[in-house]
């Protein structure tokens, strides 16, 4: 832990360590390099500052904990002996209070530091208690034990209903393909579909490296799962109620009945086994509304790009490119329609999205709406108090017999 004794004297990596240490290391880049903050600058920054250009962070719970530390690190350094009148004026030197932010500041030559500070712990609404909220991030491998459950029924339910829609898919002669500006325009090649899945699994392969060496992969993971999930529980419905006619003649579909439940089950659990890939050998029709390889592409491609530090700029790239080429892939090969795939990309997207906002928003979190609405998501970002830093770390702890030899 940094010493606050000396923190006028702190260079700008010591206020590095101090953001780190915080919860902060997102906000490194801009507070260290870009704008040089260092200890005396830093026990100036106020929460007018943060909000403001040319810092303005872009987060409202992020500007109120880092205005509450600051606070605490000005009063900390503030000396014992200032005075606690309002006004006195000694030479040059001027000193007033200022409650401009919520908190009892003197303000001395335009150096602000904290005599008094009113410190209000965020809580958060957890099994019907209220809880101390702070920056420490808990891995709680409970609940992504249960998210991986969730995510592990919600594809064997999404393999039985894959099996019902192809019983019911429409006959080739009676409907034939619909109209498609995309796949009119654009002739088949064969092979695109086996590349739109290299694809996903390139992706796959290195979410599953940043997963391992990320120092939160609990939390990442969890929510890779809810997500997921949640994407796959809605494609059930719409490739349920409606069944679309198959978007090319290469395909060959036509209803196939399966007998028995238990024949239905069998055929079910083989898709589950296989993930519904071509390159496994599985074929399926009838699950056109909305594209699951389109989901998989997005998803994994927007957690790649979330979860790793802005500055990797080659990573991000090559992940939309794998993303956008895998898409290309899908409709190349005739295997959906072009509306499948944009409600795929757009459903992904927005979900995404909501989701995360929604879990860097605090204050929401708890919220009576949220638990009715998003019972899961609730359940899930309960004790998470704001945005996952980008911090990594080796995911495996030396053995014994080297700890000796380097002890």
């Amino acid at each position: 832990m940094l010493g606050c004794s000396g923190v006028q004297a702190w260079s700008s990596k010591q206020v590095a360590d101090w953001l780190r240490e915080q919860g902060f290391s997102a906000y490194v880049d801009l507070l260290c390099t870009q704008h040089r903050v260092d200890g005396t600058s830093l026990l100036c920054l106020t929460e007018h500052d943060l909000r403001s250009p040319p810092l303005q962070l872009p987060l409202l719970g992020d500007i109120k904990r880092l205005a509450l530390a600051l606070r605490k690190l000005q009063r900390q350094h503030s000396p014992s002996h200032t005075p606690s009148t309002d006004f006195r004026a000694n030479g040059s030197k001027y000193c007033y209070r200022n409650d401009r932010f919520g908190g009892d500041y003197r303000q001395c030559n335009g150096v602000a530091t904290v005599t008094a500070v009113m410190e209000q712990h965020c809580h958060g609404y957890s099994n019907g208690k209220y809880k101390h909220r702070w920056s420490q991030l808990e891995p709680e491998g409970w609940k992504t034990i249960l998210s991986l459950v969730y995510v592990t029924l919600v594809f064997g339910i999404t393999s039985f209903v894959m099996v019902l829609v192809h019983e019911r898919v429409p006959d080739m002669h009676t409907y034939p393909p619909l109209p498609d500006i995309f796949l009119d325009s654009v002739p088949r090649i064969p092979w695109a579909f086996v590349m739109a899945e290299a694809c996903a699994l390139a992706l796959g392969y290195i979410l599953l490296l940043v997963l391992l060496l990320h120092k939160h992969r609990s939390i990442l993971f969890r929510r890779l799962c809810s997500l997921m999930g949640s994407v796959f529980l809605l494609r059930c419905v719409t490739m349920f109620v409606t069944s679309l006619s198959v978007p090319g003649n290469h395909l060959q579909c036509s209803g196939k009945m399966y007998g028995d439940i238990w024949s239905k089950l069998l055929r079910a659990l083989e898709i589950w086994v296989r993930m519904g890939m071509s390159m496994t050998g599985m074929h399926t029709c009838g699950d056109y509304m909305f594209s699951g390889h389109t989901v998989v592409l997005t998803m994994l491609n927007f957690f790649i790009t979330e979860y790793t530090p802005r500055k990797w700029h080659i990573l991000h790239t090559l992940s939309w490119v794998l993303n956008l080429f895998g898409i290309f892939f899908i409709l190349a090969a005739h295997e959906h329609y072009s509306i499948d795939v944009f409600l795929a990309f757009y459903i992904t997207t927005r979900l995404f999205l909501y989701y995360h906002t929604l879990a860097n928003t605090h204050a929401y979190q708890h919220s009576r709406r949220a638990r009715i609405w998003f019972p899961m998501f609730s359940f899930f970002e309960c004790n998470v108090s704001g945005p996952v830093p980008s911090e990594y770390c080796w995911p495996f702890s030396r053995p014994a017999f080297m700890k000796t030899l380097i002890g």
